[in-house]
């Protein structure tokens, strides 16, 4: 959104929030605790609010953040609350002091890839007229429409990297994005590649793309749509890590 248009949007939702305050019913004489208001429309106003900051500023904006924090149940001040902000972001947009949404980071960009795999390879399924499609059923599947998504997002995708020797063997990663610096290995459980095995792999391609030149963060994606492993915010959270120099995210979804 840009400009005019957001300055109306912002309008529009003030004006469904000062509509949802009209849905507030005190409580009757003698009861006790927070008076409410019609959850329908409340719920639909604080997405659509919320949805219009974060395309507006971003995640992590503090109007956004406030936003989140304070308009959370259907209570009369959390609208006023959310009312408030509203009414602020348009002050500062039309004083030209909001500026653009900052630009995403790779990795996170690379996670919501990844989360939203399972949802892309289930929808592939469905082709008009039974057409033939791409069904994922193995981890060349896996590797071919991870390709294709990231095409969609980075500009120099290079698939089968040459890596540094480890433990005596030589092989090659999955896809390197050049100008990022950030590989992206793809895998997929199957009978014989559960938690155990998937985890020893994942300490070794960390292990071994630290040593890569080319390489400056690491992305791991799991698939595993039989839901194989038991565990797997485990295993993300065992092996995944923020450090610099050298960044790991592990994600296995769905």
């Amino acid at each position: 959104m840009a400009g005019q248009k957001s300055l109306e949007r912002l309008d529009q939702l003030i004006a469904k929030g000062q509509a949802v305050l009209g849905t507030h019913r005190p409580n009757p004489p003698g009861v006790i605790g927070f008076p409410t208001l019609s959850s329908g429309p409340f719920a639909e106003w604080r997405t659509q609010a919320l949805a219009c900051l974060v395309s507006l500023l971003g995640n992590g904006h503090v109007y956004v953040e406030n936003f989140k924090t304070q308009v959370q149940k259907g209570y009369q001040g959390t609208v006023e609350a959310g009312l408030g902000i509203l009414r602020a972001a348009k002050e500062d947009l039309a004083a030209g002091d909001l500026g653009s949404a900052p630009e995403q980071s790779p990795l996170l960009l690379l996670e919501q890839v990844c989360s939203r795999f399972h949802l892309v390879a289930r929808q592939l399924r469905s082709r008009h007229g039974g057409r033939a499609t791409l069904d994922v059923q193995d981890e060349y599947d896996v590797q071919d429409l991870v390709h294709a998504l990231l095409l969609l997002h980075f500009a120099d995708v290079r698939p089968e990297e040459n890596t540094p020797s480890y433990a005596g063997k030589a092989s090659r990663m999955d896809f390197l994005l050049k100008q990022e610096s950030i590989v992206v290995e793809a895998k997929m459980t199957r009978s014989g590649l559960g938690a155990k095995e998937v985890s020893s792999q994942l300490i070794e391609d960390i292990d071994r793309y630290k040593a890569h030149p080319g390489c400056q963060a690491l992305v791991c994606f799991v698939y595993d749509p039989a839901g194989i492993i038991a565990n797997p915010r485990g295993i993300e959270s065992d092996l995944s890590r923020d450090a610099n120099p050298f960044p790991v995210r592990v994600l296995i979804r769905p």
